[in-house]
């Protein structure tokens, strides 16, 4: 999958204002919430580009003082932002607690906002043809039809150029009924040169019963390969606390999980992600590209905040807490 990467990874989606809890407790016992910003596709490129390789994310946001702080995190963050500015939406807010059983909950205010009104328009001319790769994820197709008419157009336009696609699942059970969104996943991940999932999520995309399959090596790795069959010969299960699982080109890599103290582990995922794509971008072997994957997803859950790993020391020294295995998927999502 070694590409030029001067042109870099092109991602689309939704960023949204975070507030998060201060401290452990609801939203509504708190005294002060801190302000950031947070979006899978826009926390994808971020962790690309940390990496060294040139990242663009295109979204929409509000003429708002929320879109505002949205697009400097993210172009503050090293990536370079073509973001439209709706003056009749709102940008999306999402709010983070860590409540007292240890879950970390996320709920989300994102009906008719600025970002769910991606258009195929909103992509410009010639970016996506220039691109080393395209990385989309399902929460765009399920934001609204504009949004995944922009997906399908995408697609179009990367598969006319040549450009390979990757996919991450990110399902969204509030936003699309799992009938619904097996048929819209398919349409992207058929398209797509590499697909990533949780083991939940490739069950939805492959139409198995996740109660039915045994939690086992042999499982984990048939999962990864009928994924991968369903894509460019290329899948990666995101297993938790129990590692990940990369089948490329008939070849099945398997990578522990990297044990660290979880602080907060929303965005993990996407660090994941970003990881293993710069990696493979720049010529890494499959069991390189997961070494750094599983690592950037467990350091990602060390700190507060989407995206805010690599601020963190370990991301500069290279060293990873030692503490309890990761689970990159552990937390509630609510969607509004």
């Amino acid at each position: 999958m070694t590409r030029d990467t001067a042109a870099g990874v092109l991602t689309l989606g939704e960023t949204m204002l975070l507030l998060s809890g201060t401290g452990v407790g609801e939203v509504g016992d708190l005294d002060h919430l801190r302000i950031g910003t947070g979006g899978a596709e826009s926390n994808v490129a971020i962790g690309v580009a940390r990496a060294g390789v040139r990242a663009t994310w295109v979204g929409r946001v509000g003429a708002d003082p929320a879109g505002d702080r949205v697009v400097r995190d993210v172009r503050g963050a090293g990536v370079d932002v073509v973001a439209v500015v709706d003056p009749d939406r709102s940008t999306g807010l999402m709010m983070k607690e860590r409540l007292a059983d240890g879950r970390t909950r996320v709920t989300y205010h994102r009906r008719h906002s600025a970002g769910s009104a991606l258009t195929p328009d909103d992509v410009p001319a010639g970016m996506v043809e220039r691109a080393a790769l395209v990385h989309l994820s399902g929460i765009t197709v399920a934001l609204s039809d504009s949004a995944r008419e922009t997906v399908r157009s995408v697609l179009d336009r990367a598969e006319a150029a040549g450009v390979p696609v990757s996919f991450d699942v990110n399902h969204r059970p509030k936003l699309l009924d799992a009938a619904t969104a097996r048929e819209r996943y398919l349409a992207v991940a058929r398209r797509a040169a590499v697909v990533f999932a949780g083991d939940d999520e490739a069950h939805l995309l492959l139409g198995t019963d996740p109660q039915a399959a045994d939690p086992d090596p042999a499982t984990d790795e048939d999962l990864a390969r009928r994924l991968a069959a369903l894509a460019g010969g290329r899948a990666v299960v995101k297993l938790g606390s129990r590692g990940a699982v990369a089948a490329v080109d008939g070849r099945v890599t398997r990578r522990a999980a990297t044990p660290v103290r979880v602080v907060d582990p929303v965005g993990a995922g996407d660090a994941f992600v970003a990881a293993w794509l710069a990696a493979t971008l720049t010529g890494a072997t499959p069991d390189d590209a997961l070494d750094r994957a599983a690592d950037a997803g467990a350091l990602a859950c060390t700190v507060d905040g989407d995206w805010r790993s690599a601020d963190h020391p370990s991301a500069r020294d290279g060293r990873v807490h030692e503490g309890r295995g990761v689970d990159p998927g552990v937390h509630d999502r609510v969607d509004r």
